[in-house]
């Protein structure tokens, strides 16, 4: 059975979205790589729980098992490489253990549990797994995915960059088979590879001007980059959006991306450009 699910999963048939773009070829950064991606537009980060866009909001992004906000382009948070608090039953095979046989944390959400995706049959099983997410964000209306914690090769030597790629490009041809935009979240140090090995057609990042890092995506997926800066770095809105090559699509949140109206609340967005 997983070998049927692993066989769907590698079938492309083409994103409506996405333009094609093969290995190795030059990418335009004066342009989307996504076709539909409304490019300058707001954008909000609503992982903590859903509420209505504020004004200026033109990218929404939620958790897969909420539904998408209406009229603006909806990006469906997927937890790609790790999985989901209290999920982790669903994973038990391909979950990475150590010497005692216990399954490895995230160092920082230590509910999380990493992927072993070291081999063609772990992440079969991973990317049949997680069709059950991708699934629920197209038929919900969303228009694109976004696959986290892409990084996990940096929390443990036996996870490797080469392995989660492979996933990722299963994950990545899923998501174009539903007509979903698939978005590289984050990972700056290999963003052109992602984009050419993976078929990513667009990144959400977090904390790229506070990093310095923002031009690493920027130069590969051109306006097509979604950034989220926290508050608690200690910045201001207008200190950030004084950074020059952040991306148009930037919104100032809380860490905790609690929804509007609840305690420790923060959004912020660039101030619009004078009219000339």
């Amino acid at each position: 059975m997983v070998a049927a699910a692993a066989a769907a999963l590698v079938a492309l048939s083409g994103c409506a979205t996405a333009q094609t773009q093969g290995a190795g070829d030059p990418v335009d950064s004066t342009a989307p790589v996504v076709a539909d991606f409304p490019v300058g537009a707001g954008v909000d980060y609503q992982l903590g729980g859903a509420y209505p866009p504020p004004d200026g909001v033109g990218i929404v992004a939620r958790d897969s098992t909420a539904e998408p906000a209406s009229g603006v382009w909806s990006i469906c948070y997927v937890n790609g490489f790790q999985s989901q608090p209290g999920d982790e039953a669903r994973f038990e095979e391909v979950l990475l253990r150590d010497a005692a046989g216990a399954p490895v944390a995230d160092p920082d959400w230590p509910d999380e549990y990493l992927f072993d995706t070291s081999t063609d049959g772990n992440r079969a099983l991973i990317a049949a797994q997680l069709d059950t997410e991708l699934t629920r964000c197209a038929d919900a209306g969303f228009d694109a995915v976004e696959f986290d914690n892409l990084d996990t090769f940096t929390r443990d030597p036996r996870v490797t960059f080469e392995g989660n790629l492979a996933l990722a490009a299963e994950l990545v041809a899923r998501a174009h088979e539903l007509g979903l935009a698939a978005g590289q979240k984050n990972t700056s140090e290999f963003t052109r590879e992602l984009h050419e090995r993976a078929g990513f057609d667009f990144a959400v990042v977090e904390e790229c001007v506070a990093y310095e890092e923002c031009g690493s995506y920027t130069s590969v997926y051109g306006d097509a980059v979604v950034a989220i800066e926290y508050t608690d770095s200690g910045a201001t809105i207008d200190e950030i959006c004084a950074s020059p090559g952040h991306p148009a699509s930037l919104v100032l949140r809380d860490r905790d991306l609690v929804p509007a109206g609840e305690a420790g609340y923060a959004f912020a967005l660039c101030p619009a450009p004078p009219a000339s």
